[in-house]
């Protein structure tokens, strides 16, 4: 069994062999790849929490902007059908919204390009260990 110093003193490692320095090593690296990888699961799982609230609060204005939108675009037909043909002016109010439908679908296909769902600060710190390090886990 290895002796622990206390948190915040040094060991005494005077008296210890190789093989005892080497184990307490690989020990602490192991210890150190754990919590990385645990340092991983938090970041994401609490941005993964934070991105569910958010796409639920999205979702619920999605929803009252598509009634306003409904409601709007219905009250346009109307207006339009006073100067023209229901017809024509359904017509209308339909080719409104395909345009924005359209430029809406290139804006966000060009964002979703751009995203990156690394957690970047536990990359960071895996590529700065020796590759040794990665295959003691």
């Amino acid at each position: 069994m290895t002796y622990s110093p206390p948190p915040g003193q040094r060991p005494d490692v005077a008296d210890a062999s190789v093989g005892q320095l080497m184990s307490n090593i690989s020990q602490d690296l192991s210890t150190l790849m754990r919590q990385e990888l645990e340092l991983a699961k938090a970041e994401v799982k609490a941005e993964a929490k934070q991105a569910g609230k958010g796409a639920g609060m999205l979702g619920g204005a999605g929803f009252g902007g598509y009634m306003v939108a409904l409601f709007l675009s219905i009250a346009l037909w109307w207006a339009l059908a006073n100067a023209m043909d229901q017809g024509w002016a359904a017509l209308i109010v339909a080719g409104v919204w395909a345009v924005i439908a359209a430029v809406l679908y290139v804006m966000g296909r060009s964002r979703m390009r751009r995203v990156d769902p690394v957690p970047e600060r536990t990359v960071d710190s895996l590529k700065q260990m020796p590759d040794q390090m990665r295959r003691t886990t």
